[in-house]
């Protein structure tokens, strides 16, 4: 029997190199992941709308999912500055 395959490792070398990056990626957009409580949650996503206006910033929340204990893990995303 064949030994098993190892797992591609793009993902985390992608997260590598946002780190390094700043937090930036080379499409420009700043990320940042939360894992709060549901209200907790919604309410800095509403702070994150209202410091940068999706007009000028594209804001807006790129992925979410329901963690244990009905805490929300999320990742908001906006340009690094309005222009």
């Amino acid at each position: 029997m064949p030994a098993p395959k190892r797992p591609a490792l793009d993902g985390l070398r992608k997260r590598l190199e946002d780190s390094r990056a700043g937090g930036v990626r080379a499409d420009g957009f700043v990320r940042e992941t939360f894992l709060l409580p549901r209200e907790d949650a919604r309410a800095k996503a509403r702070e994150w709308l209202r410091r940068y206006p999706k007009a000028a910033y594209w804001t807006e929340v790129e992925s979410w999912r329901v963690a244990e204990g009905d805490a929300i893990e999320f990742t908001m995303r906006r340009l690094r500055t309005a222009e």
